[in-house]
């Protein structure tokens, strides 16, 4: 068994490279106006086009984990992603922010404990 997440978009193309750059990822398979699989270290990413625009917030989002926050959030504000007002967050011993890709779809930046 193996997890592959899917996370629709309405610009397939604009998506896949957003999600293409931030994850480092290769793609594997592509449907044209369909869908774009990514897949590297970790679970793939399925990109599926749909006519809907994205409405509410994600039920499901993903955790990009980082040895620095900081330095991936500014790499990740050049791909066109946007940090969401609260800035970074701490609890648990552990630093995050939350930032949506240029859809507005959420994901997190997490400091990954050194130590495992």
């Amino acid at each position: 068994m193996r997890v592959e997440v899917t996370l629709d978009c309405a610009d397939l193309e604009a998506a896949a490279t957003f999600w293409q750059a931030v994850l480092g990822y290769a793609r594997e398979q592509v449907i044209e106006g369909r869908y774009v699989m990514l897949s590297g270290d970790g679970p793939g990413l399925t990109l599926q086009q749909v006519p809907e625009p994205k409405a509410g917030k994600n039920r499901l989002h993903l955790d990009v984990l980082v040895a620095n926050a900081d330095e991936e959030v500014a790499r990740l504000q050049a791909l066109g992603a946007t940090v969401l007002p609260s800035g970074a967050r701490e609890e648990f011993g552990q630093r995050w922010f939350v930032l949506t890709d240029p859809e507005g779809n959420e994901f997190c930046v997490a400091e990954e404990d050194p130590s495992g």
